[in-house]
């Protein structure tokens, strides 16, 4: 099986230190700090990144899912607001994925997104933290 590489750096304090993470591929390299992360300040932090990766493993997983029961999805587009609480901890996850899949009815396509929800991989390894999920299917 794969095994994907990603880093960090930080330097100084909490507050007043900055950092950068980077992918392993390349694709990603940028810049996180305190303000990025608990204010408004400009980078990114690790629950943005929480949120991309697992965004994309539920649109993969619905995906699989769908073409598993022979309806080959057009599009899948989903989005993850990952809830930072005030310990700090992730306290929630909210999935919301709208997809254009022909031919299966609504019933169908909300079972097999539930199903993704619990069966990606990084839904697993969250698996401490409450995911909803809001799944429409585009007609």
């Amino acid at each position: 099986m794969a095994i994907r590489t990603s880093s960090a750096v930080w330097y100084g304090s909490i507050k007043e230190g900055k950092g950068s993470m980077r992918l392993g591929s390349g694709a990603y390299d940028g810049a996180y700090s305190w303000h990025s992360r608990f204010a408004d300040g400009k980078g990114t932090n690790p629950e943005e990144l929480i949120g991309a990766a697992h965004a994309g493993c539920f649109s993969m997983a619905l995906s699989n899912l769908l073409t598993e029961a022979n309806h080959i999805p057009e599009k899948i587009e989903t989005t993850a607001k990952v809830h930072l609480g005030q310990q700090p901890k992730i306290e929630l996850i909210e999935l919301h994925t709208i997809a254009t899949v022909p031919g299966i009815n609504e019933e169908e396509f909300l079972a097999l997104a539930e199903k993704a929800k619990g069966g990606c991989p990084v839904s697993q390894a969250l698996a401490a933290v409450t995911i909803k999920l809001d799944a429409k299917l585009l007609t």
